[in-house]
């Protein structure tokens, strides 16, 4: 049998060890919420400067890069709203912004305003369906054409006929994900205006 003195000394090495634990876990929470929220005067601004909900924003945001302005995808996607070049340089254009830079977004400030910019203009490729936000989102993820592919007959108006039709089970859950979020941040928010986010 140990002596008494190694019995506390491991006892206080598994207390010493849980609370190390504990104090690791709550401050990783602490820097979760705080880069969460870290750029909701941005997003605020670009959903104003463009009529777009900013809970639908946040959301986009959050599955895009989980609120990391250096993230960088696969296929040159990069910022906080995984936007790629062709799409940045029609925004630029649009705003008429000279000596434009696909670098230029990895400001967090910019990034919003493009993919906000991005997001409207998908919105309003689909003004008869009945929930354009389900379209927008799937162009968003997986492009034009297949869209196309997937909204003839009455999936063209009907979002849920429109989600049956999809046969990218990836995209099906990014959609869901992003309204099971955006839901969150209707419920959670304070700063998002209750006018915008119905």
């Amino acid at each position: 049998m140990p002596p008494h003195g190694s019995f506390y000394r491991h006892r206080r090495l598994a207390v010493a060890g849980i609370v190390l634990i504990f104090l690791v876990l709550v401050s990783f929470q602490i820097f979760r919420a705080y880069r969460e929220n870290s750029h909701d005067k941005a997003i605020l601004a670009a959903a104003q400067n463009y009529g777009v909900d900013p809970t639908l924003i946040k959301a986009v945001v959050w599955r895009e890069s989980h609120f990391n302005p250096g993230a960088r995808g696969s296929a040159g996607e990069v910022g906080l709203m995984q936007i790629r070049e062709a799409a940045a340089e029609e925004w630029a254009r649009a705003e008429g912004i000279q000596y434009f830079s696909h670098q230029h977004l990895y400001d967090p400030a910019r990034n919003l305003m493009a993919g906000t910019w991005y997001l409207r203009k998908l919105l309003r490729r689909y003004p008869r369906a009945d929930d354009p936000v389900v379209y927008a989102l799937a162009d968003y993820n997986a492009g034009r054409t297949h869209v196309l592919r997937w909204n003839k007959g009455p999936a063209a108006t009907n979002s849920a006929m429109f989600l049956k039709e999809m046969d990218y089970p990836g995209t099906r859950a990014y959609i869901a994900a992003i309204q099971k979020r955006r839901q969150h941040y209707r419920n959670t928010w304070k700063l998002a205006n209750p006018a915008q986010t119905r």
